[in-house]
């Protein structure tokens, strides 16, 4: 059997199930759902916040706004910095990126830009992103893209 996310599962006894609260008189917690009877704090929709006095210092907080993307931004590398750091017919990847210098990481994403011009002949891409530029004059300088 192989291990993967979908068939993980937590040891026999280390979790339990939340109470479900307010399903019904058999469920023991029916009728008033543990709230008691009335009461602002026994209505649904009543932030536990404002009871608590805390609505102001949580609207004082300054808060980052925005969209952050989970996905690691691409590391770019213009056609330029290429040309002093390979020969004619050599292999760019992830790996000789690393090695010469032009990129910080081989785990996230490369992309290749058209800054610049190529004047290396016969580059064969493998395992990075190329922009639409940057393909068309490694195409015109004989050079491939897997």
């Amino acid at each position: 059997m192989s291990i993967s996310l979908n068939t993980i599962k937590p040891s026999a006894g280390s979790t339990k199930k939340k109470k479900r609260i307010g399903r019904g008189n058999a469920s023991g917690h029916g009728t008033y759902s543990t709230k008691g009877i009335k009461g602002q704090k026994a209505r649904s929709g009543v932030s536990g916040l404002k009871r608590l006095g805390m609505k102001k210092i949580l609207l004082a907080t300054p808060k980052k706004r925005g969209f952050i993307s989970l996905k690691p931004k691409a590391q770019v590398v213009g056609l330029a910095l290429l040309n002093a750091s390979f020969k004619d017919g050599e292999k760019v990847s992830a790996r000789t990126l690393l090695r010469k210098g032009l990129v910080g990481t081989s785990e996230n994403p490369i992309k290749i830009l058209g800054k610049g011009e190529l004047k290396i002949k016969n580059l064969r891409f493998e395992g990075v992103k190329v922009s639409q530029t940057a393909k068309e004059q490694i195409e015109k300088m004989g050079g491939k893209i897997q």
